[in-house]
């Protein structure tokens, strides 16, 4: 589902992204980005700065890339999932993340360019940036906030 135009706007203005890796022709957010044909989880992200919505029936692997990604120099990956914070996913990579925005109140996805029902979840924007995630190794975690819908 594609990510409502107003939220997005609120993230690129902050970050001015480079990067969409998970997107379709129609709904692209960004000049450079990867159809599930090109499969972004295959691709490099080096250097980027990566708007991430990726499809929650594979997010652990996307958010699994999203850390790796964040690894590499000059490499950004903001990521919006759901806040499963009770799953596996969260403690193993979101957690590594240098900051956690849980959004206020439920997002409206578009389908189709229409406004669906809020979700049935809460969701989280995850900020990876280079280097910054090895800091959770040694204890730390990551800044939370909380964060309007618009």
């Amino acid at each position: 589902w594609e990510t409502p135009h107003a939220f997005f706007k609120k993230l690129d203005e902050a970050y001015r992204f480079t990067l969409d890796p998970c997107a379709a022709h129609e709904t692209a957010k960004c000049k450079k980005y990867y159809t599930e044909e090109d499969d972004g989880l295959k691709k490099s992200w080096k250097g980027e700065t990566v708007f991430v919505n990726p499809p929650y029936s594979k997010s652990d692997e996307w958010l699994e890339k999203c850390y790796q990604e964040s690894l590499q120099p000059n490499t950004t990956v903001v990521a919006l999932v759901a806040a499963r914070t009770d799953t596996k996913r969260w403690a193993r990579y979101a957690m590594k993340a240098d900051e956690i925005h849980f959004v206020k109140g439920r997002l409206k996805f578009l389908d189709n360019g229409a406004e669906k029902d809020g979700t049935p979840f809460p969701s989280a924007v995850l900020i990876f940036r280079s280097g910054v995630g090895l800091l959770s190794h040694k204890g730390y975690g990551p800044r939370v906030y909380m964060m309007e819908k618009k």
